[in-house]
């Protein structure tokens, strides 16, 4: 009798339900955190199914998941703030700080523009709200030049290449793997770099739902990054070989990149916030961001994942 019921059991648990897998979405741009944290070895053991979804820029990327297509994803500073700015329900729950070596206005290595100052009234090439236009801003505040000084030509990174190298643009504002691909090859130098003007910041960010919804998968998603972004930074060659496998550009542009960029994983504190709310406030004197559309820093960044980051360190 005692073997039918145990037969019964077994039979009825066989028939019920499988409890769902958890799963969560990640948006990534190509070489970013899936290729870091495949090179890292810092998948294994996922107590979690983790769906990568790949886009060209972070526009897409925040579009899919302001459409509920993603959960989260990795994006910079300049994309982050005008998505939260134009009411996408976003806030970054990881972030990370970088040198600013990368971010840069050249000019072709021939150019009379030597400074700043010399920039007035010439024509700069450059992405609509991208990092590369926010150190232009930045750089002619810290020159005490307005805003239209300059002429913007909005292009994207490889028509902006092509306008400069042919003369069409004075100058070119860019980030990498774009800056130190056309510095090695002989192709430009450098008027101003992102370093004092900018913060530097990148993030990773989330729905405000699965911020709620998926928070402990996102905790250790994110101690696993946080982990790989450590790995790296010890020493970025292996890093460095994997990007240049999957991307196709010589090894020496990402190693020249990560090697001086020195990528590092930050708890989200008062000098994350205080940093993000500067470059709300440099788009708003630009005229970029409306006053009444612009987010505050504190309500648009989550500080309740430092005991993820702690477990890193």
């Amino acid at each position: 009798m005692a073997r039918l019921l145990v037969l019964i059991l077994l039979a009825l648990a066989a028939l019920a339900p499988a409890r769902a897998e958890e799963v969560l979405r990640v948006g990534d741009q190509r070489g970013n955190a899936r290729a870091l944290m495949e090179a890292a070895g810092v998948l294994d053991g996922l107590p979690y199914r983790l769906e990568w979804s790949e886009f060209p820029a972070a526009a897409p990327l925040l579009e899919a998941l302001n459409a509920g297509a993603i959960d989260a994803g990795g994006v910079g500073d300049a994309p982050f703030t005008f998505a939260a700015a134009a009411g996408v329900p976003v806030r970054a729950f990881l972030a990370f700080r970088n040198r600013q070596d990368g971010l840069a206005i050249l000019v072709r290595p021939d150019s009379a523009l030597r400074s700043v100052a010399d920039l007035q009234g010439k024509r700069i090439a450059t992405n609509r709200g991208s990092i590369g236009h926010q150190v232009v801003l930045a750089a002619l505040e810290e020159a005490g030049l307005p805003a239209d000084s300059v002429q913007f030509r909005f292009l994207p990174p490889a028509d902006a290449k092509l306008a400069l190298t042919s003369g069409a643009v004075d100058a070119w504002s860019t980030w990498e793997p774009y800056t130190s691909a056309a510095e090695l090859a002989g192709l430009v130098r450098v008027v101003r770099d992102g370093n004092g003007i900018t913060p530097g910041l990148s993030y990773a960010v989330a729905s405000e739902a699965v911020l709620k919804s998926k928070r402990a998968l996102l905790a250790d998603y994110a101690a696993r990054l946080a982990k790989a972004r450590a790995w790296a930074l010890t020493d970025p060659a292996p890093y460095a070989a994997a990007w240049s496998r999957l991307i196709g550009l010589p090894e020496a542009v990402p190693l020249r990149w990560f090697g001086r960029a020195r990528y590092r994983t930050v708890p989200i504190d008062e000098s994350v916030i205080a940093d993000q709310q500067r470059i709300i406030d440099l788009y708003v004197r630009a005229g970029l961001i409306p006053a009444v559309r612009a987010p505050r820093a504190e309500a648009i960044l989550d500080t309740g994942f430092s005991d993820a980051l702690a477990a890193v360190r």
